[in-house]
């Protein structure tokens, strides 16, 4: 990411993901998390439905692949992914939510290996699950305490792996809906889901909501600014620096997440947080230790290309060449003007 365009997509989708754990938290003190979560994506289902009727996009799927992408996409990525995050983020702060969370780029290779073909495993793809998984652990022990902070850890560990699952089974499909359709379905269907299983849920009630200011902003914020903004801005990212460089934005949210719980609610940030974090951003470098290598090079040789421009001479196979622009060419009329002779003089 070199260019100052990606850098302030990157920063503003960092920020839009990372605030929206501290909307969560908002919301959750004053209603249920799962019909909390299924209020999220109502308002992103509304948002996005108008947008296909608005670029006038197809909205029907046109194939069996583009059915079970919807379900796979719906069920999984939003419904499970989100149920056990709103859960989970009730027993944890907002920074731990998302610190927690940023497993998932590390455990989906694994589903990959099982689930994709042509995948081999690495000694540094086990090294790199091992110490992620440490992270976690470290996180979920802090304080010497396995009680709630233990039960909210398993269900955000259980988020992280549910949207790896769904984004490994997505890749199994051809999509030829269009993916502004295909995310107004999977809002869809992740409502439906969140609603229904808010409805088996014997603590949760529709009968026992209490809409506060906080809690509407919240809902509004989530559905509007972190769901429909976060997506457009994930696959405007997605389409200028690829999948590799934008998953990196996992590892930004966590500390815009802690920045804002502690600004805002005034949420702790601990010493074993940090270093949980830093087990986690470690086994997610030596799980992608190889595009990580490409990515800094790709970095170097750019500022190489760049600085060979500004000195006028260019560097190919470890020599380099001066750059010598042609004379200008003028033409008869020109040589009679000034006087420049010719061939035929």
């Amino acid at each position: 990411m070199t260019n100052t365009r990606d850098v302030l997509l990157f920063g503003l989708l960092a920020v839009v993901w990372g605030s929206g754990f501290t909307a969560i938290e908002i919301g959750l003190d004053s209603l249920p998390p799962l019909l909390f979560a299924a209020f999220r994506f109502d308002a992103a289902a509304v948002v996005f439905f108008a947008l296909v009727v608005a670029s006038g996009a197809r909205w029907r799927p046109g194939s069996r692949d583009d059915v079970w992408l919807v379900l796979t996409t719906g069920v999984l990525l939003v419904g499970v992914h989100f149920a056990l995050l709103f859960l989970g983020q009730s027993y944890v702060t907002s920074a731990v939510a998302a610190i927690v969370l940023s497993v998932a780029p590390i455990v989906t290779p694994a589903f990959a290996l099982k689930l994709l073909p042509n995948q081999r495993i690495r000694a540094t793809d086990v090294l790199g699950l091992l110490v992620g998984l440490t992270g976690v652990i470290t996180i979920a022990a802090a304080g010497g305490s396995f009680g709630g902070r233990l039960v909210g850890v398993a269900l955000l560990l259980g988020a992280a792996l549910s949207f790896a699952l769904g984004s490994v089974l997505a890749q199994r499909f051809t999509r030829t809906l269009p993916l502004v359709s295909l995310q107004a379905w999977a809002m869809l269907v992740g409502a439906v889901t969140l609603h229904a299983t808010s409805l088996v849920h014997p603590a949760e009630s529709a009968l026992d909501l209490e809409w506060t200011g906080p809690a509407l902003a919240s809902v509004a914020y989530l559905g509007l600014v972190s769901t429909v903004g976060g997506f457009l801005l994930y696959f405007t990212l997605l389409d200028r620096i690829g999948a590799t460089n934008s998953g990196l934005v996992s590892y930004a949210t966590p500390i815009v997440a802690a920045v804002f719980g502690a600004a805002l609610l005034g949420e702790p940030i601990t010493t074993t947080m940090a270093f949980g974090f830093a087990l986690i951003l470690a086994g997610f470098a030596l799980f992608q230790i190889r595009p990580l290598w490409r990515f800094v090079r790709g970095i170097q040789q750019s500022r190489r290309a760049r600085d060979s421009l500004e000195s006028n001479s260019i560097r190919i196979g470890g020599n380099e060449y001066a750059c010598i622009p042609p004379e200008p060419e003028v033409d008869d009329y020109d040589r009679d003007s000034y006087g420049i002779p010719t061939a035929d003089d």
